[in-house]
Formats: C-alpha cells, sequence, structure tokens
C-alpha cells in the first residue's frame, strides 16, 4: 500500500502493531516501516509469523466454542487489527447471527477497513472504536460501546495477542483489571500472549534487543507472569498453557511444536 494514500492521522514511518501483524499474515496493508521492523523481529524469533498464525487459528477455535457452546451472544475485541478471514464476528455470527461484536483499535487504517468490510449479520450488530488499550475507560465509557453492548449481560473480552505490548511501566495488570472489573458475572476473557520461557538466557537477550530495534515497545511474559491475569477467574479446560494445545482440531502429530509458537493462551470466566 505504500504507493497509495496515506489515511489521515497514519504516520507510514512509524511501525504499528496491527499493520505488521497483518504483514505476518501475508495481507498488504503495511508500509516499509511495519515490513523493516516485522523483519527485525523475525532476527530474534524467526518463527514469528508461524505464531501469528496459530494464533489466528486459535481465536477461531476460542470464539466457536463462546459462541457455540457457552451460548456468548457479546463480545468486545480490543486490538482488533486489520480484518483477514475468520474475523470473531463472522465466526460467531456463523452459529448465532443475533451476535454483537464492539472491535476497538487505535490505527485509523483498521478502522476505515473495518468499517468497509466487516458488515455485520442482518440479526446482529458490529461497531468500531478508536480508542486505547492503555486508557481502558475511554473504552468502556464509549457511547458507542454501550449502544452495541450490554454490559449487565455477559460478554467476551477478547483481548488476543495485544497484551504483550502493554510494558511493565504501563500497567498492565492494572489496565487488564479495569477491563475484568468492567465485566458482569458469565462473561468470559480471552487472552493470548507471547512468551519468552522457552529461550535460552542467550537467546532471551537477543530477541529483546531485537524487539527494542523494531521500534514496538513489547514485553514477553513467563508463564507464571501470564499465570497473574487469571487472578480470580474460572479458567476453563484444558487450562493455561500453549495456543496449540488449546481445543485443537487436529492431532499432536499436525501441530507445531510450543517452542515454535511460543504463544501462552487461556480462557476464563468471570465468576
Amino acid at each position: 500500500m505504500d504507493t497509495g494514500p496515506v489515511p489521515r492521522g497514519i504516520d507510514p514511518n512509524k511501525p504499528h502493531p496491527a499493520r505488521r501483524y497483518n504483514y505476518w499474515l501475508d495481507g498488504k496493508d503495511n508500509f516499509a516501516a511495519d515490513r523493516e521492523s516485522a523483519e527485525v523481529v523475525a532476527e530474534g524469533f524467526p518463527t514469528i509469523k508461524l505464531a501469528a498464525l496459530e494464533n489466528r487459528r486459535f481465536l477461531r477455535r476460542a470464539v466457536s466454542y463462546l459462541a457455540a457452546e457457552a451460548g456468548v451472544r457479546q463480545f468486545l475485541d480490543i486490538g482488533t487489527g486489520l480484518p483477514s478471514a475468520g474475523n470473531v464476528h463472522e465466526v460467531a455470527q456463523a452459529i448465532a447471527p443475533e451476535s454483537r461484536i464492539v472491535y476497538v483499535d487505535n490505527d485509523p487504517i483498521v478502522l476505515v477497513h473495518a468499517r468497509a468490510l466487516l458488515a455485520s449479520a442482518p440479526e446482529g450488530a458490529t461497531a468500531y472504536l478508536d480508542a486505547d488499550l492503555l486508557d481502558p475507560r475511554s473504552i468502556l465509557d464509549h457511547p458507542e460501546l454501550h449502544a452495541t453492548l450490554d454490559l449487565t449481560r455477559p460478554v467476551a473480552l477478547m483481548l488476543v495477542a495485544i497484551m504483550h505490548f502493554v510494558t511493565d511501566d504501563q500497567g498492565p495488570y492494572e489496565i487488564f483489571g479495569t477491563l475484568r472489573d468492567a465485566l458482569p458475572s458469565g462473561s468470559h476473557i480471552v487472552l493470548t500472549h507471547a512468551t519468552g520461557d522457552h529461550l535460552t538466557p542467550e537467546e532471551r537477550e537477543f530477541n529483546d534487543d531485537a524487539n527494542k530495534r523494531s521500534g514496538v515497545p513489547f514485553r514477553l511474559r513467563s508463564a507464571q507472569e501470564f499465570a497473574r491475569f487469571f487472578t480470580g477467574l474460572d479458567v476453563l479446560e484444558p487450562g493455561l498453557g500453549s495456543v496449540v494445545d488449546w481445543r485443537p482440531e487436529v492431532p499432536p502429530s499436525h501441530r507445531p511444536s510450543v517452542e515454535d509458537v511460543s504463544m501462552l493462551c487461556g480462557v476464563a470466566r468471570v465468576p
């Protein structure tokens, strides 16, 4: 998209996580700065594209479970990313057309594409908020959120591959807590997060350096740090672990290794 007009509010020289993720998923909605940042990350984590693909597959399985088995009809997807096959509303509304979905992102390109491409089934609804995870009240207090979702009824909060962009000094657990506390009993939370647990100390140092050079703040977290997000929640089977092992649809011999993907996940119910 480098040759076309740049949407207002976009700095094409500054990489953005959503556009970088789009590049890893073989999308075309990214700039040279995003691709360069993505390649720097790949220096420290060569299987990053595989991780992105497996993370996306997990999202589809999780939404399918929530819509088909848990009876969830409202979804709040923060850090939506650019549209690709199998978005939350497509998966949910294929099962329950009346499902209502609110997407949140802070990249104008994401919002332009979302409004153009993410059409709801007539029985349900979708909305798209320009808001930042770092300011959770700007999401929770947004009038479009309340026009689309009823926060007195269960909601599935989707935080898929987004919390690792919140560094320690930005208060990740406090941000998460603000969002969690706004959900009524019976809600669900879906969370995935990159981990460095499978890296040697030397690999971790190299990976951390690559992430710093990428221009996008990033924080790998251990399984123990990841588990802290789920304090007080009822974690669903099969528990916290790798995205490749959460209710898989293929046998172990057809799955990539946990080490190559290095992405933790969990789905939990709010008691």
